[in-house]
């Protein structure tokens, strides 16, 4: 058997497809075929669903012809075409078209696998309006009180309330709906979702117009969006009959309101899509978001009409099956330019309205902010520029220090020299080497002796001693301390308790990642190297060079604390990423833990995921992001890092952070936000979990 680690359905990701068939009007044997052709094509790419189009065996444009009993027979011998090629095939097939019961005439979506209907749907909302006269030939579903009928021979459920589950994935549950179904008030999906079916289908024949397209979308990802759900929708293309209307054969796949596939329009040829629905997420979604079982109360009449109906189909689990789903590499950073853009200046918007708000509000008119000429104090910085400015407040209202000790390598003092000038705020500069000698000599240490013993005391004398400084000299002077220690910083425990990293009046960055700082960053040097004052944080026309160089110089230098001193004056020897792993894979360890809270085996999937091919350019470049692959046991290796650190050494350093805007969603460990966790827990869980994953994925 071969290891499941590559397999998605492993993983609780269901691919899933939209088949989107030529068709001949009234000719339901050239349907069939070319219905059973796509479905072919699906189940070799290992998917465990087809949706087809509204009334795709008969064609959805032949009117009164449904009314003919040829017609009306045809359509079943299709059906048996499909059904008996259903048996050497893994996927389920949702066909669409008419079905005869008790003398009425239903428009029907039907559910095939394995040789089996497993159950028939009838549409519950008959347009009859404008070109659409549906009620002529159709009955709407509650016109019929049946539970079952009989086609080909087999007694099948039939209904509107019918949840389709995969007993193999019990996460995989679908619901059937049918074209103007979805445009409703309250489409049966809704109720559908509260019953519990995690994937709702639309077979369609909406015919094309100007701006339909666009509204279809927007249709769909609300739906799926309200309903915490995937949502399918497979809509009739060419061969559909012109007389009076045009068909553009849209196919969309969404999950919670992301669109995760679309095809083409107005092609030729039959066509499909796929994607890679991540059930789990969903799952999450729901239990997480307490008001989704409100409306399940709230509403519990219409949720008792469905009924579970059980599909018996083994997924294709034992095989190599790769996601193929797209997982970003920087989960907190928008890979599209034009959203990244936004996003980035939505983050800059929201802290400096936060700051702004806590200055008016404590009739404080400074800030104090200590700057060491890396990345978390440099954006920090740059916030409090708008601050100022958006107050109306002169930037000399900045108190910014710049305080070297023993491990400040004269780059990143000189660094943080520039900006403070550039920005304009009211710069001073202490030498903290005496204060913390005089420190060390009262504690003992043998460096005051001149012995060369870098341990933790020695570093956390250093950052004690900044931060004592600073809160009295905002004591002194009537400011509040900002701080600007970063959200990894507080996942991974990489800051020394009570002091400027953990510690201060107001925390900027406490919500805000590594990689989204160097983005933000990089987004303010780009935009003032191109000149773009709408955002602008220098006040000569003549600093906007200066200002891009080093916030690129800044950008370039290694992330470390500085408390060690290096053997060379040009940099130093202690790296962060030395320590406690890149940030690249620990933000995306830190996402999936807190936003989805998956298992360390799916942390570990997606990140291999993302991560195992080479750059291929489809990330932004940014100065000091690292830009190749990773292996698994390099992965395995640093989640094990982040599991330990999250849940076992850092938590009580999360209880008593200050207050700080939460920036996203996934973006908080505020005690008294997004994350509540004993102080005292253990790791042996997730340790336990990540020991489990193979260290050669295809062994």
């Amino acid at each position: 058997m071969t290891n499941r680690f590559l397999n998605l359905y492993h993983h609780d990701f269901a691919r899933v497809a939209v088949g989107v068939p030529q068709c001949r009007v009234a000719d339901p044997a050239y349907n069939a075929q070319q219905t059973i052709a796509l479905a072919r094509e699906a189940d070799n790419a290992g998917a465990a669903l087809i949706a087809f189009p509204e009334l795709g065996l008969s064609a959805y444009t032949c009117d009164d012809l449904f009314h003919q009993r040829a017609m009306l027979d045809a359509c079943e011998m299709a059906l048996a075409d499909v059904v008996a090629a259903s048996i050497t095939l893994s996927t389920v097939m949702i066909i669409g078209m008419p079905v005869r019961v008790d003398q009425r005439l239903f428009n029907c979506a039907i559910v095939v696998s394995g040789g089996r209907i497993h159950g028939v749907v009838p549409k519950s909302y008959l347009p009859n309006y404008n070109e659409f006269y549906e009620a002529r030939q159709f009955n709407a579903a509650d016109c019929s009180s049946a539970e079952a009928i009989s086609l080909l021979s087999q007694t099948v459920p039939f209904g509107a309330a019918l949840i389709f589950e995969f007993s193999d994935m019990p996460l995989l549950r679908f619901h059937l709906e049918i074209c103007e179904d979805v445009w409703v008030p309250i489409p049966p999906s809704s109720f559908a979702a509260l019953a519990g079916a995690t994937v709702l289908v639309n077979l369609s024949a909406s015919n094309v117009l100007l701006g339909k397209e666009v509204y279809r979308r927007e249709l769909v990802r609300q739906q799926s969006t309200r309903c915490l759900a995937a949502y399918l929708y497979s809509s009739a293309g060419q061969g559909e009959s012109t007389s009076d209307l045009a068909w553009d054969g849209q196919a969309l796949i969404y999950e919670n309101g992301e669109c995760l596939s679309k095809s083409e329009r107005f092609l030729e040829a039959s066509h499909l899509i796929f994607a890679d629905l991540d059930l789990e997420r969903l799952a999450y979604e729901r239990m997480h978001k307490t008001t989704f079982g409100q409306s399940v109360r709230r509403h519990k009449d219409e949720v008792e009409k469905f009924r579970v109906i059980h599909i018996d189909l083994k997924l294709p689990r034992d095989i190599i099956l790769p996601l193929e789903r797209t997982v970003e590499r920087f989960p907190y950073v928008p890979a599209d330019s034009k959203r990244r853009d936004e996003h980035c200046r939505e983050v800059y918007n929201i802290q400096v309205q936060a700051l702004t708000q806590r200055l008016l509000s404590s009739h404080i008119k400074k800030v104090l902010i200590g700057i060491s000429g890396g990345l978390d104090s440099t954006h920090a910085l740059l916030v409090c520029a708008k601050v100022m400015d958006r107050l109306g407040l002169p930037r000399t209202n900045i108190l910014a220090y710049t305080m070297p000790g023993f491990g400040t390598t004269e780059r990143t003092l000189k660094q943080a020299r520039r900006l403070m000038t550039l920005i304009g705020c009211n710069t001073q500069e202490i030498d903290i080497r005496p204060s913390c000698l005089q420190m060390l000599k009262d504690l003992g240490h043998p460096y005051a002796d001149g012995q060369e013993v870098f341990d933790v005391t020695f570093e956390n004398v250093q950052a004690g001693e900044r931060t004592s400084r600073l809160f009295r000299l905002a004591n002194y002077q009537q400011a509040i301390v900002v701080g600007t220690g970063d959200l990894s910083e507080l996942a991974l425990g990489w800051c020394t308790y009570g002091v400027g990293d953990q510690m201060a009046h107001y925390n900027l960055n406490a919500s805000v990642p590594k990689t989204l700082i160097k983005y933000l960053i990089n987004w303010v040097a780009d935009a003032t190297d191109m000149g773009d004052s709408t955002f602008s944080f220098v006040r000569k026309e003549e600093d906007t060079t200066a200002l891009s160089n080093v916030l690129t110089d800044i950008l370039g230098s290694n992330i470390s604390p500085e408390l060690v001193p290096g053997k060379e004056d040009v940099g130093t020897e202690q790296k962060t990423e030395d320590f406690i792993g890149p940030y690249d894979l620990q933000d995306f360890h830190l996402y999936y833990t807190l936003r989805f809270g998956f298992t360390p085996s799916k942390i570990a999937f997606l990140a291999y995921s993302a991560w195992k091919d080479e750059d291929v350019g489809r990330w932004p470049d940014v100065v000091g992001t690292r830009r190749h692959q990773y292996d698994l046991p390099e992965i395995k290796r640093n989640l094990r890092i982040f599991l330990d650190r999250f849940f076992r050494t850092s938590q009580f350093k999360r209880s008593c952070m200050p207050n700080a805007p939460k920036v996203g969603m996934g973006s908080s460990l505020s005690p008294r936000g997004d994350w509540r966790a004993p102080s005292d827990g253990e790791s042996a869980l997730w340790l336990a979990q990540l020991d489990k994953i193979p260290d050669d994925p295809n062994a």
